[in-house]
């Protein structure tokens, strides 16, 4: 659908409304674009933040699980079952609680589409004059608001998609997927953990140690520009701040595990 009056135009995709209009901004304050903002839902699939959360997490507790196995003073052998246990505890329990609490937020969305089609259907006109309201507060005038809404009330599904939308702030074809946040997690956290466990494969002693500690060092700072760049911030202090926090967390471990090993042996 498509509507031109004067300074207001109104466009309609197939299955939704849209309503622009050049004078929202000013005769609203601003309203009609933070109401836009609050719309888009962004990233519903979590998996973006599932992938940071996953490198993170999986980066700084097995380094910390590998320092602390190796400031105890055991062998290479039992550093790497150490490191390897803990990437698949990591990983899996990331993958799992991530599947649930996608799970669990898509099926709120859903029970909120659910409610909106229960009201839709029990009171559409309550409905019309709410999609109203809604174009009034973008900018339009009492008259166009209505005609906009009096169209979109003519067929049920596009009146719902539009009230999905509209009121409730959701993309009704971008709930989340609760298996594609929990695979992003399982590879994303695998992917971190790795770092300070790939050395042992290969090395033992200090060489493993030093060369654990390098690459796991390389990774954060890396991941913590990367987050900077995401977040409009300087990747250099970003990426710093993340090195420092895990090598904090790394050696603090490593120095219980000396302290433990030290007595126990």
């Amino acid at each position: 659908m498509s509507l031109t009056t004067g300074e207001l135009s109104y466009t309609a995709p197939a299955g939704t409304v849209d309503v622009k209009t050049r004078k929202s901004a000013e005769d609203t304050g601003g309203r009609g674009a933070d109401r836009a903002e609050r719309s888009r839902p962004g990233d519903r699939s979590g998996a973006l933040r599932a992938a940071v959360f996953g490198v993170n997490d999986g980066l700084v507790s097995n380094t910390a699980l590998v320092m602390g196995f190796a400031g105890s003073g055991l062998s290479g052998t039992a550093v790497l079952f150490a490191g390897v246990a803990g990437l698949l505890a990591g990983a899996f329990s990331m993958a799992a609680g991530e599947y649930i609490s996608m799970r669990s937020q898509r099926e709120a969305y859903e029970r909120e589409i659910a409610v909106a089609a229960d009201q839709l259907r029990a009171d559409p006109g309550a409905q019309e004059a709410e999609l109203a309201r809604v174009y009034r507060d973008k900018g339009l005038d009492a008259d166009d608001a209505r005609h906009v809404a009096t169209t979109i009330m003519r067929d049920h599904d596009t009146a719902l998609n539009t009230m999905v939308r509209e009121e409730l702030g959701l993309d009704p074809d971008q709930l989340g997927s609760p298996w594609s946040a929990a695979l992003s997690s399982l590879a994303s956290f695998t992917g971190g953990a790795l770092m300070a466990v790939l050395p042992y494969l290969f090395l033992s002693g200090t060489a493993a140690l030093l060369l654990a500690i390098a690459l796991a060092g390389s990774a954060l700072f890396a991941v913590g520009g990367v987050i900077g760049l995401l977040n409009g911030r300087s990747p250099l202090v970003s990426g710093a701040r993340q090195l420092f926090v895990g090598a904090l967390a790394a050696a603090a471990v490593y120095g219980i595990g000396h302290v433990i090993g030290a007595r126990v042996t």
